[in-house]
């Protein structure tokens, strides 16, 4: 029978303080992921809430919602949905204080985990991910993903036009690719039964209430990240290990063989994240400098602001002329940053200083290996072209902290400063 071929395995560590969760291409970490069991505060993405509005701040078109979180939520006029019949003010271009009130309660869901002194970030238009498609109630949204070759989009929308539940929305997601009208019916009709359930629970509690949250980490991964391209999904812990084989079983049955159950003493005794090499992987991951297979080097700088990638040739001296050299520089600093990116997931404003070119064609040549890279990259990006001074802008969407963050505190005597102030100068 031999073993399952797939480009990439899943390694999920599971600890008392924290589950981790590795992605690796090959033998490459590509995305890693943190969850704690007190992440009922910091790790509330997808969560649905009936929250109380507090105040509306008609200067900031926001509204601030008690959603039972330290930190009060954001919901930005943007993110408001409303029925006409509900407002006495009519129109289409209303102002949020004509759209809510302080103390009114309203059903959101988290987009954003909140971030810093920032607190979450709202909408009102609920979203349910499953397996193939995603729910959304009470509304017109319709649509296929875009990764999906055109045949395709297709045939699932002819399965589309039969499934849909009346008064919902729904979003075919790029996993449907392949599977039959069974299997969808299924799927929209599990997460319109979920739909229910929320509605009722809304219905009987006082706000601020948490209604739905989203599965514990490893199982959100499988469901947004597990297909034929994986090898092999493998488990340190019995209890995950079952729940995860369980939910896949329920999903896709033809997986289920790729679930396994990590034995140390079938290694020589090595932990899991030993074996495939992640923790070496992630201290490379946590340094500011990353080195180019050709002598170059990236060096990643993050501020209050944005993140700011330098690229230099450092032992890359090259053999044909100077603008062979960068060019060839500026192609692995492409790859390796978009790749870097990823891997430590940096959002918010990037901007990338790659060494000047002379050459136009080079240029477009070197954003646009820049694109195809990102192009793997689930997390939406924005991409400008090269400035005259060698410099790209770019935005990712920043969701929740990223993989420094994750993995560590601000230091208690710089406060993250890392400087050290000199007192015989300055004074206490």
């Amino acid at each position: 029978k031999g073993r399952p071929v797939g480009r990439y395995l899943m390694a999920v560590h599971v600890q008392p303080a924290a589950t981790q969760i590795a992605v690796l291409e090959g033998r490459s970490l590509i995305e890693h992921y943190v969850s704690r069991p007190a992440d009922e505060v910091t790790q509330i993405h997808g969560n649905i809430y009936l929250g109380k509005v507090q105040n509306v701040l008609p200067g900031m078109e926001a509204a601030f919602v008690d959603i039972g979180t330290p930190k009060n939520a954001v919901l930005y006029r943007g993110d408001t949905r409303h029925d006409p019949e509900d407002l006495d003010q009519k129109g289409g271009d209303l102002r949020i204080e004509q759209i809510l009130k302080a103390r009114q309660t309203i059903l959101c869901q988290v987009t954003k985990n909140p971030i810093g002194a920032k607190g979450a970030r709202l909408t009102q238009e609920i979203s349910l991910p499953g397996r193939f498609v995603v729910l959304v109630p009470n509304s017109t949204t319709y649509g296929i993903s875009k990764r999906l070759p055109d045949n395709e989009r297709k045939r699932l929308r002819q399965i589309l036009d039969k499934v849909k539940p009346q008064g919902h929305g729904l979003i075919v997601r790029t996993a449907a690719e392949g599977i039959n009208a069974d299997e969808l019916q299924e799927d929209v009709a599990r997460l319109a039964g979920q739909w229910d359930q929320i509605e009722a629970l809304a219905a009987k509690s006082q706000a601020p209430t948490l209604l739905y949250r989203d599965p514990d980490l490893s199982i959100r991964v499988i469901r947004e990240e597990f297909n034929q391209d994986y090898r092999q999904v493998v488990i340190d812990d019995a209890a995950v290990y079952e729940q995860v084989r369980d939910y896949v079983r329920s999903i896709s049955p033809a997986l289920v063989e790729r679930v396994e159950l990590y034995d140390p003493t079938a290694h020589g005794g090595l932990p899991i994240y030993e074996q495939h090499h992640v923790h070496e992987q992630l201290h490379k991951a946590l340094d500011r400098k990353v080195w180019l297979p050709s002598g170059g080097s990236l060096i990643i700088e993050r501020t209050e602001a944005l993140t700011v990638i330098d690229v230099n040739t450092g032992k890359n001296v090259g053999s044909k002329s100077l603008e062979e050299t960068v060019f060839r520089n500026n192609l692995e600093a492409a790859e390796e940053s978009a790749r870097q990116l990823r891997l430590r997931d940096i959002g918010g404003i990037i901007v990338i200083d790659f060494i000047d070119m002379e050459i136009r064609a080079n240029r477009e040549t070197v954003i646009a290996t820049f694109r195809q890279a990102l192009s793997r990259d689930k997390t939406r990006t924005q991409v400008f072209d090269i400035s005259e001074l060698g410099l790209v802008e770019m935005t990712r969407k920043r969701i929740g902290e990223g993989l420094i963050e994750s993995l560590s505190e601000g230091c208690p005597t710089c406060e993250g400063r890392g400087m050290i102030f000199d007192k015989a100068l300055i004074g206490d």
